[in-house]
This record gives C-alpha cells, structure tokens and sequence, in this order.
C-alpha cells in the first residue's frame, strides 16, 4: 500500500510538473511574438533611414525620407501589432476563414466568394492612379519585411494566435489592402438586410406590416406578394432566431453588418479658440484588439495623423497640416436585391429581360479545416451575383422556383475608391479634398471637412439611378425580369448633398438623410439622434475642445424623452398609492423614478434600465399577434413606429388591439401590460428594490476575440467586457444586441473617437476602444479601454520634438545592403 502511495505521488508530481512545463512552454513562445520598438532591422524596400517612434501608448509616429517609405514603415508598424487581425480581415474579404476556424466559417466564406469581394478588389487594382498603386506596394512590402523578421528571428510566428491556426502567413498583396477596404463597404451598409425585412413585414401583415419601418412622406409601397401573382411563398417558420454574435464577427468585419458615426464641425468663427473645431467617431463592432489603430505619418505634403485600419496604408479620419476630416457611413440605398425566376425544367437558366438566359457560372473551391472541401457554383445574372437562401433570410421571401441577385455599388472592379481616400488625407483645404472625393464609389461616407478658413460636410460615393418606373424604388426585392426595376447606371452624389460653407458655421451628420437631399436612403438613422446633436451644437454660439468633447460623449437619449411621454401618458400619478410590495407599487415606483428622469443613459442609474426593458417589452407586445414568428427577429427598437401608434397616425393605434382576444384593448392598457412584464422580468433578474438597479450590469460593452473569444479558459483573458453608459440613439452611441438572455449587451460602439482642434493642433485628442496591441500578452493590449469607457482621449501632436520627447522607444529601419 505504501509503494502505490508512493508512485501515486510521483505520478501526481510528474503531471503537475509537466502541466507547469507545457504552459511555460507555450507562455515562451507567446511572448516572442511581442516586438521590441527599441530595436535596428536592416530591411529591403526602402531608399533611406526610417524611424518609427512609439509614444507611451505605443502610438507610432513614421519619418522617411520619401513617401514610399513612409507607407512602407507603415504597413511594418501595423503588422507588428497586429499581424493576425490583418490577415483575418484579408481571409474574410477572400472567403478563406473556414480555412482556419472550420465548418463555422462556411457561411461568411460563401457570401464573400458570391460578393466578388476580393476579385472585385484584384481587378480596381490597376484602376488605381500611380500615387495610390505605388502606397499600395510600398505598405505591402513593409508588411512582408516584418513578415521576414518574424521567420528570421523565430519571433513566435508573429501572433500568439497562428500556434492555434497553423496555417501558412501568406505574403501581402497590394490587392489584399483593397480587398480590407471592399469588406468595409460591404459591412457599413445595411439596405440588403433592410429589404428582406420590409418583404417579411409586407408577406406577414400585408395590410399594416410597413408602419414599422414607414418613413414620413415616403410613398407606400405595393404589397410584396402582389409583384409575383400566383407564386406560392413558404409558410412561415419559427426562425432559428439571429445569429450568434460572436460567429458574425469571426472576420473582425461582416457584410450587412452597418456602421454609423458622428460627424460634426465648428468654423473658427464659432470657437474660442479662433479656429476650426471637428469631431469624428465611426462606429463599428466592437471586438479585441478594436478595429481602428492610432498612427502619425510624415509625408511629403507634411504630416498626417488620426485612425488607421490596419491592412490599409490611409488615416481615414484624422488631420494634416491644415486640414482635417472625419466619415460617417452614409446609409444610402446603394444595394438592390432582385428576384429572379429560374427556368422551370433547366435550373441552369432564368428569366431575363428579352427571354431565357443562362446564369453566368464559375466554380470555386472551399477549404475547411478539419472537413472536406466544399466545391461551390457561384451564378450570376445581368443584375449581379446570385446570394442564396441561407443568406440574410432570403429564404423568407423568395418565390418557390426563384432565386435572389444582388446589384450592390461595391460590386465592380473599376473601383478608384482608395485612390480617392489617399488623396483626401494629402489635401490641403476644403475644394482639394471634394475634388479627391469624386472617385469615391464605395463605401458611401458623408464625409465632414474642416481647414482654416471653414467647415463644410459632403456626401461622397456611388449612387444607383433607378428608374421612376421601379415597382419597389429599392425598398423591397423586385422582380429581376422587368426592364424598369434595374438599375440605370451609377451616378456621383448630387450637388445638393455638398454644403462647403454652411451659412451658420457648423455642420453635423449621424448617416441620418442630407438636409435637402431626399431620396437617398429609407432607413439610416432614424432622425432622432441627427435632431439630438444639431441641438447640442446649434445651443452654443461659441465652441471649445471641451464641449466637443462633452457633445461626442452626450448620454441623453432623444428616444426616450420623446417616447416616455407619450407612451405613460395616461399611467403617470394616476392610481392610489399601492401597499408595499406589490406589483401595482412596483409600477408606481418605476413611473415616479421615470417621472424625474432627464434620459440619461447613466450605466450607474435603474431608469435606462427599466425604460429599454419596458420600451422592448411594448414593443413585442404589440407587434407579436400581428407577425407571428417575424417577431422573433426584431432585434431593435423602432421608435417612430411606438410614435405612430401612440398618436394614432394613420390609424396606428389599431396595433394596441390584441386580434386573438374578444376585447378591444387601448394603447393605456398594453402600456401598462408591457411595464409590468418588464419589471417582473427585472425583479427576477434583480430583486424588488429598484434603487439598487444599474444599467451597466445587463449594459456591458463586450470586445470580443474573434478568433479566441469563445474558447474556454481564453475568453478570460482575450475578451474585455466592462460596464457602459449610453444606447442606441445616445449621440454616445453604445448599440446593442437585441436578442438572448441579455439583449441589452453593449456589442457596437465608436471604437475610435478623434477632436481636432486647428486652433491648436497640438491639443487634438484620439482614443481607441482597446489598445494598439493586438497581442493578449502586451501592456498594449487593453490600456485605452478604461480611458475610452469613461469618455477620456490621449493626446497625438505632429511635432516631431514633443514625439521624440515623450518615446518609449524607438524602431530604426536601415536599408539592407543587399
């Protein structure tokens, strides 16, 4: 008995001993993938001595002697820090991501490959003008020196990511950088998404489906079943609901995902200061590392500084010299899905205009880690590529014996767009850079300019041109077959979308519609939050950094002081006081805290928290016996909707009626009804004091990992999730997830913010949503995300002195000898 005592120790010593070998081991190699910046390479592609001096928050600020090898710098900067986030992006612009993660993956690949996403972008590569190609290349061969480094030195491959997806780093490709910016375009529009559902809504309610997205003054539109007489449609399924938002996030950027961002400037003579203010916060997804990167640039023209997205060699908001700028995706109608009916008997053909046609095909091959390959037959038609069923829920509205085509802004290979944005951030005032703007096609980006002598906004990008004919003007798919539903061409932005010199000397944009430009979109930011920030800015005559910076933090939600009013108007004080716990106090006890509520989203207060809880409630509540299943998959709020049946516009109130009960129930009642279910529901969560409840603990902004965030053990240490203030019409915008058991989890959000102050270029200030770092193990990695929840930036100056003065270290690139 003693011996076997014994040897259970020594067996028990051993495996601990060599757990604690392997995890030393793999601890090792992680860390020799953190870069030194205080070191020397001699590298080849570059004419002259390069420095990159990194600041305390490892902001790396290049000096070259060219441009060439400025941008080659670079693209070296960006891969040390975040080499695996580069090459997820360029896999899932290539359709290449199941290569790494699996069967998972499928789905994104598919719709990349039928997007043309990275075809599109090797294709626009010689479209480029000669400036733009010679960036192109320069960056991509910055990135590949480091790539030599890391094989070199044995630098722990570059990312402690590629141990667990040991699959080959490719070299970057000009067109790869490309491919990063057709992916962009792709996830900041939504209008795919949106026509679906306005389908869904038409087929599940056509008599009243559309007040849920109807814009005032909009035409209504025909009945999506009546553009296909006699087709027989699916019965309705109960959905299998939104997909995990992890998943969607596999490639840091997913197409239809949408973005928005803030826009907005002060001429120098509305500042304190005596010059031109602006402020820029583009918002997308959040995940670990965040998209966006702070760099400084030297160029030729000077300098250049503000929020770069690694695999692409451009600051995309930021500042020179003398001009600065800022981007708002601009949620224009630059996507149409088609219904095209296929032959009955050939499925090789379908419907076009002047007869049966044969799909245009190619085949092309998925690779799945961990499975077989999957070959697939992408089609396209004269309207564009064939997106299957699975994708978005087309399966939803599709016709049986048809399928869907897509014409999209971004589905062409003459694409100049990143020509257009390199030249933006070299322009020197306000007409240079409208000028640069012209051969932007996609993404679409209402873009906000600011130099010395005024501000002014633009709508910069591709716009169809659809015939007045169009059985749905893009809202909603239409029949493929009829010459009139296509698109007539792609025109630049209308005039009347450019105001170069506002009259009043401020400008403001949140993708909502252009004053005086109708038209362009149908959906966008609903008003709300547009209405919000003309107020913050338009309330002062005169601006400082400061209260630029109070305005892009603003927590206020325009939604919900316009709602609560409304909806309780017939609840507030008007019942006698209830005993102590019970339901009819606790009702009591939220409306009186609503009462006095100003609609600050503080994460530290119950109201947000019992307002998005019985706002969602409401909103299920009267929506649910009318669609069905379709209810399921509204994952947001639809404000101007709750407005219309309040006021009864239209006769909307008629959606308070509950069609499978005897009684005809009042817009009082199913108020009343939503309020206690929520509260129930927070009482569970919570307990019944509603004093102790807090927004930020169901409101928490979730940084995902998209590669490592939801495996067990890593998670902990490669995910950020911290509390957050705001919402999803807070100028501060922090959205959220909408569905599961916390629909309230914070996943999008301004994960860069920038104010530029030309007054003072030096005192302009940059945050990020995490840190510069996308290695877990780095300091970098995470030390921006306290700043940036409590509304704090870091300082970036453009002269060279005050860099050199604050470095903590600094990156010599010597030309190689050879």
């Amino acid at each position: 008995m003693v011996t076997i005592f014994r040897w259970l120790v020594r067996l028990t010593v051993g495996l601990i001993g060599l757990a604690l070998a392997l995890v030393l081991l793999a601890w090792y190699f992680a860390i020799r993938s953190l870069p030194d910046y205080d070191d020397r390479y001699e590298v080849a592609g570059i004419s002259a001595p390069v420095e990159i001096v990194r600041t305390t928050e490892d902001v790396p600020h290049i000096f070259g002697k060219t441009d060439r090898d400025v941008f080659f710098a670079l693209g070296l900067a960006h891969a040390q820090d975040r080499l695996f986030q580069m090459t997820v992006l360029r896999r899932a612009a290539q359709g290449r991501l199941a290569e790494i993660y699996g069967p998972g993956a499928i789905r994104a690949d598919d719709l990349a490959r039928r997007l043309g996403l990275y075809r599109n972008a090797r294709a626009s590569l010689e479209a480029q003008d000669p400036q733009a190609r010679a960036a192109l290349q320069a960056y991509a061969e910055g990135v590949n020196a480091w790539i030599g480094q890391v094989n070199l030195g044995a630098r722990g491959r570059g990312a402690p990511e590629f141990f667990l997806y040991p699959e080959d780093i490719a070299y970057w490709e000009p067109a790869d950088s490309l491919a990063v910016l057709k992916l962009l375009a792709a996830s900041s529009t939504v209008q795919m998404r949106r026509e679906v559902l306005r389908a869904r809504l038409s087929l599940a309610d056509p008599a009243r489906g559309q007040d849920l997205v109807a814009r005032p003054g909009e035409p209504s539109m025909p009945g999506y079943a009546a553009l296909f007489p006699g087709a027989r449609f699916a019965a309705p399924e109960r959905g299998a609901g939104p997909q995990d938002w992890t998943a969607t996030l596999a490639g840091y950027l997913a197409p239809s995902a949408g973005a928005t961002a803030n826009g907005f400037a002060a001429a120098k003579a509305r500042t304190a200061a005596g010059g031109a203010l602006l402020a820029n916060d583009p918002q997308f997804a959040l995940t670990a590392p965040g998209l966006w990167y702070l760099a400084r640039i030297e160029l030729a023209s000077g300098g250049v500084i503000g929020g770069t997205i690694p695999g692409m060699p451009l600051v995309l908001s930021g500042r020179n010299t003398r001009l600065a700028w800022g981007v708002t995706p601009a949620q224009i109608d630059d996507q149409d899905l088609y219904v095209e009916e296929v032959q009955p008997g050939d499925p090789n053909r379908y419907r076009g205009a002047e007869g049966w046609t044969a799909f245009a095909t190619r085949r092309e091959t998925l690779r799945i880690r961990g499975a077989e390959p999957q070959t697939i037959t992408l089609r396209e038609t004269e309207n564009g590529p064939i997106i299957p069923g699975a994708q978005l829920d087309l399966a939803t509205v599709l016709p049986a014996g048809h399928v869907a085509a897509l014409s999209w802004t971004g589905g062409f290979g003459n694409d100049r767009s990143m020509s257009a944005l390199l030249a933006l951030m070299q322009a020197p005032d306000r007409g240079a850079a409208a000028q640069a703007l012209g051969d932007l096609i996609a993404p679409a980006m209402i873009v906000t300019l600011a130099d010395g002598a005024g501000v002014g906004q633009l709508l910069a990008g591709a716009v169809p041109r659809r015939s007045p004919s169009h059985q749905t003007a893009g809202r909603m798919p239409a029949p493929g077959w009829i010459a009139a539903n296509r698109w007539q061409g792609l025109d630049a932005a209308p005039a009347a979308a450019t105001d170069l010199d506002p009259e009043s000397g401020i400008t403001a944009a949140t993708g909502a519609a252009l004053p005086g430009v109708p038209g362009l979109g149908h959906d966008g930011d609903s008003g709300y939050r547009q209405a919000r920030l003309r107020h913050l800015i338009d309330s002062r005559e005169v601006h400082s950094r400061d209260s630029f910076i109070a305005a892009q933090n603003d927590i206020v939600s325009p939604v919900a002081r316009a709602l609560l009013p409304l909806v309780g108007a017939d609840l507030w004080f008007t019942d006698e006081p209830a005993a102590q716990g019970t339901p009819e106090r606790l009702r009591q006890d939220a409306l009186a805290l609503l009462a006095n509520w100003d609609g600050a989203m503080s994460e530290h207060l119950p109201e947000p928290l019992i307002y998005a809880a019985w706002m969602r409630a409401l909103q299920d509540r009267l929506v649910r016996d009318d669609l069905g299943p379709l209810a399921d998959d509204l994952t947001e709020l639809y404000p101007g909707f709750i407005d219309r049946v309040f006021r009864d516009t239209g006769g909307a109130s008629a959606w308070c009626d509950i069609r499978q009960s005897a009684p005809v129930e009042t817009c009082t009642q199913i108020a009343r009804q939503a309020l206690d279910a929520a509260l129930l529901d927070l009482t569970a969560r919570f307990g019944p004091d509603l004093a102790s409840w807090r927004w930020g603990d169901l409101h928490r902004a979730r940084h995902v990992h998209p590669a490592l965030g939801d495996m067990r053990g890593l998670s902990y240490i490669v995910n950020l999730i911290q509390p957050t203030s705001g919402g999803d019409a807070t100028i501060a915008r922090a959205g959220m997830l909408g569905h599961g058991r916390n629909p309230w989890l914070n996943v999008t959000g301004a994960a860069y913010r920038g104010v530029y102050d030309l007054a003072d270029p030096d005192s302009s200030v940059f945050i990020i949503s995490t840190g510069q770092s996308g290695h877990p193990l780095s300091r970098h990695y995470d030390d921006m995300a306290e700043l940036w929840r409590r509304g704090e930036y870091v300082g970036m100056s453009l002269d060279p002195d005050l860099a050199r003065a604050a470095a903590a270290g600094v990156t010599r690139l010597e030309p190689a000898a050879n």
